[in-house]
This record gives C-alpha cells, structure tokens and sequence, in this order.
C-alpha cells in the first residue's frame, strides 16, 4: 500500500517536524510551502525556512499564490497524497484538505481545545500556564476545531520564554507527527470530537494593542507578558522622559519584591540597572530596545546613556 505524505509548513517550527519526517523516512511526495517574498531593510527576496531545508534534502517543493487556485488542486491530486500534513500554515479550503482519502491533520501548540488561534504559545505564557503541549487533530470547516488525534503536555518552567517554550513544542510536535502518521495508517487512533464547554482560553493574533505592557497588573503578570513576547514581538511600553514619549521594548527582566518610598511607573538606575517602580517592589529590565536601536543589556544602555530624572512608563 503505499503512503504518499504532503506536507505544508513556512516557518523554523514546521522545519522541526519536516526534518523528523525526513528522518522517518516517511514518503514525502511534496512540500507546500509560501512564495519567496522580499523581507528585511534591504528587501531582498527571501526563502521561507521550510523552502531552504526542502531543497537541501531534495524535496519537491510547491509554492502556490492561490489556494483556491483549480490548477494547485490538480496539481496536488497528480501527486496521489494518501495524508497531508499540516504545520504552521495559512488555513486550507475544503477543495484542498479533503482531496486524501486518510484525511488532512494539523499540529497545532497548545492542548485544544484551550488556546485555538494563532498565537498560542504566547498567550499560554502571558497567561501564567504550568503546562502546555501539541495536538494532532483533523482539519475541517473552521479553524483548530477538527477532530483530535493524539496530545502531548509539556511542563512550563518559571523563567521559560515564547522563544524557548517555541523549541520545546517543536520538537515535542515532530515526535507526535510522526506517531499520528503511523496512527492514521495503521488504524491504531481513534479520533475524539473536542469538548467545548464555551470556558476555553483562546490565543487570538498578536497586534499593535495587546503586546503593550499594563502597569497597573501585578509584578508577576508584567513579567509573565515580557517572557510571553521574547524574543518576538517583544513587550511594549511607553517610555516618558521630560515629557518627550518614545515606545521601547522589553525583552529580559526580572522581579525584585522590595519596600520602598517611590511612586508607581518611575524609571530608576541604581546599581548599572534599570528598575521600574511598582507597588510590590521593581522590574529590573535586563534587555531593552530603544526606538531605531539594537536590542542592549542594561548595562551598556546606561554606559552611553544619561537618563533624566523626570522618567516613568506608560
């Protein structure tokens, strides 16, 4: 029998669970993947990661502009897909994920039916989680509501970052691909419809408005938004001094729980760090951005930096 795979994935995340495949030696038919498009100051034409490990492991490789385009569905149907597999990718129409008779699944990084959307593992981290995890689950109509195939959980530590919680799920997410595509071709998974109860979390887009930090949450909740947004897109904030406001980004920090005289919001060096006041103690910030800068340690900020005493955050 045979057991063509397609395989759909942009970023470094769906790179992971390609690579595992690989390794498998599953019988990748094809990989789908996004266009090249210019990126970066320059705009040079870029390749996304999937094309770039694709064409190292000689992977034919298809990059439509149009989903809904009758000519890629030929094209996919020519190939004699008996599953597609699914990470990391812009929502497929019904024309597409149903043309394989084993189905069209999709790992998704969190434990649906909690955080659906695209940005969970972020909001899983914003949100002061102890675990996450990856799901494998059959795609349909509606986004990340498909039938659920198998789940892992992964334990959160206290200082764990959207970037290292990123890795973590990767690679917990291409072990778990490889056993749903066994699973679904030897008959061993049975599907389970997910349970909504209308209490689910979700994990909607990231966007201009929700990666600002609010100063008035406690300490703990200011420090959970920070490690939920680094290293991209990191946590915003306005930065006031002398009345002048600029937005900065705050990648590192760390809690100090401390009494103390000063109002809330107030920018404080002390000892070559950078602290902002609140009522439960101070935010010392590790690594900052300041407007058309590099991200900088505190230490080298305050090393060619003079900052007026008139200073708070927004």
């Amino acid at each position: 029998m045979s057991q063509n795979i397609i395989f759909f994935g942009t970023p470094p995340f769906a790179v992971q669970c390609l690579k595992k495949m690989v390794a498998e030696k599953f019988n990748i038919v094809a990989v789908v993947t996004a266009p090249d498009r210019p990126a970066g100051r320059g705009r040079q034409i870029k390749k996304s990661a999937v094309k770039e490990f694709s064409e190292e492991h000689n992977l034919r490789i298809i990059q439509p502009t149009n989903l809904k385009d009758p000519g890629f569905a030929k094209q996919l149907k020519g190939l004699s897909p008996d599953l597609m597999v699914v990470v990391a990718f812009r929502m497929l129409p019904k024309v597409i994920w149903a043309i394989p008779p084993k189905g069209t699944f999709n790992l998704h990084a969190s434990l649906l039916p909690h955080y659906r959307g695209a940005a969970p593992i972020n909001w899983a981290l914003i949100n002061q989680e102890q675990q996450s995890g990856v799901t494998t689950f059959f795609i349909n109509e509606e986004i990340d509501t498909g039938a659920i195939l198998l789940q892992e959980t992964v334990t959160l530590n206290k200082d764990e970052t959207a970037g290292s919680l990123h890795n973590k799920l990767a690679l917990k997410g291409s072990e778990l691909i490889c056993t749903t595509i066994k699973g679904v071709f030897n008959g061993s998974i049975s599907p389970k419809k997910q349970d909504w109860k209308g209490t689910e979390k979700k994990a909607p887009k990231l966007n201009k408005e929700n990666i600002f930090i609010d100063w008035n949450q406690s300490l703990e909740s200011i420090y959970a938004k920070i490690k939920g947004l680094s290293p991209y897109p990191g946590a915003k904030s306005q930065w006031i001094e002398d009345q002048k406001v600029s937005i900065i980004k705050i990648f590192e920090a760390k809690i100090i729980q401390e009494q103390h005289h000063f109002s809330p919001r107030q920018v404080i060096v002390r000892n070559q760090e950078i602290l902002i006041s609140h009522p439960a103690g101070f935010l010392n910030c590790t690594l900052l951005q300041f407007p058309n800068k590099k991200k900088m340690n505190a230490k080298d900020i305050l090393n060619g930096s003079v900052f007026s005493t008139e200073l708070v955050v927004c």
